[in-house]
């Protein structure tokens, strides 16, 4: 298995789209648990837990640039301006319409086709314990309005949590929604197993029904009776292309909206592995959770020089809801930051071995 020295090693000497070798900072806790994160894209590259004496890398990812450029399924990045979609890129803040780029079946996916995924990012900060990853955006960035400063904070402790906080502040009001697009396989990253075997709960009652390219239809619906319905500890494969709503997306591609407890601190989700050796435990203060099993990561470079297939991992991506710029009415604090707040969010993933 490929280690953080060795793959700060690798990331080190491939050239990123600026001509610059990528860099790359590894965090490592008292029992041994080390996790990586470079400055393109303010990307969580490696998540290496200790199980059973032996370290087991549980993230999906690459180990040189050019595989990196490649890969066009976000793993581990930061995705912003707005992550999720944007029906038509099209929205109105403060009675202003704005058309941003669009990516995706005619909308705006992950903040566009340059999204901060793509972007070097400044080292602000770090220590053994935690990295700063900072970003200006400039107004008109992909279309969306306002100066836009945004930090990415990465900390590890010792109870093998890895908490990402996530900050921004604009000069004209606009829409932000930042989430990381990780990957988990619970079994290993490259062990050739899919997540579908995986026990999933997610602490919400709602789902988003969307149209085939994932735009939401308008009305939250309850998950009683349906496929969606994790509130009790479930294999993915149990539920797996149960409703009409998993078909055109091959699968789970939908946000849930988080029960209110959340807020308080109660646990948002959890991933347990088919040999119940490591639980991953989800907390957040966002008001909602895109679930998305990896439904079109066949081709994705892996580790090995070989790819990913479909189910590879699975997504957990806090946020907002998708398209919430066209839908003040959902029971969610609004996507819009002023100039006079600050944008300030956290996740935090902790692995139980």
């Amino acid at each position: 298995m490929m280690d953080t020295t060795t793959l700060e090693l690798t990331m080190g000497k491939s050239e990123a789209y600026d001509g610059l070798p990528a860099k790359v900072i590894t965090l490592t806790n008292r029992i041994g648990m080390q996790v990586a994160f470079m400055d393109i894209g303010a990307t969580w590259l490696s998540c290496l837990v200790p199980v059973q004496e032996r370290k087991r890398e549980v993230l999906l990812g690459v180990t040189n640039m050019t595989d990196f450029d490649k890969q066009s399924s976000y793993m581990g990045v930061t995705v912003g301006r707005y992550a999720n979609r944007i029906a038509n890129g099209q929205f109105e803040v403060d009675d202003k319409a704005y058309q941003v780029l669009t990516n995706q079946a005619g909308n705006a996916l992950h903040g566009g086709p340059n999204g901060f995924d793509k972007r070097r990012w400044q080292v602000e900060a770090q220590s053994e314990t935690h990295v700063v990853f900072t970003l200006n955006s400039e107004d008109g960035d992909q279309g969306f309005p306002g100066n836009l400063t945004v930090s990415v904070r990465y900390e590890i402790t010792d109870d093998n949590d890895v908490t990402i906080r996530y900050f921004a502040q604009t000069d004209k009001a606009t829409v932000v929604n930042l989430t990381n697009h990780g990957y988990f396989n619970l079994l290993g990253a490259e062990s050739g197993f899919d997540c579908l075997d995986h026990i999933l709960s997610v602490n919400s009652a709602q789902y988003l029904p969307t149209t085939e390219v994932g735009i939401p239809l308008g009305e939250l619906e309850s998950v009683d009776g349906t496929g969606f319905d994790f509130r009790e500890p479930k294999v993915i494969s149990q539920q797996f292309m149960q409703d009409e709503q998993q078909v055109p997306a091959r699968g789970f591609d939908h946000s849930y909206l988080l029960n209110t407890d959340t807020q308080s601190g109660t646990c948002a989700a959890t991933v347990t592995s088919p040999d119940s050796l490591i639980t991953l435990k989800l907390y957040t203060d966002k008001p909602a959770m895109q679930l998305y099993t990896g439904n079109w990561l066949e081709g994705t470079p892996n580790r090995q020089d070989g790819e990913y297939v479909a189910h590879a991992g699975v997504a957990l991506e806090t946020q907002f809801l998708p398209d919430s710029p066209n839908h003040p009415e959902w029971p969610q604090p609004s996507c819009i930051l002023q100039p006079s707040e600050e944008y300030s969010f956290y996740t935090r993933y902790q692995f139980v071995v």
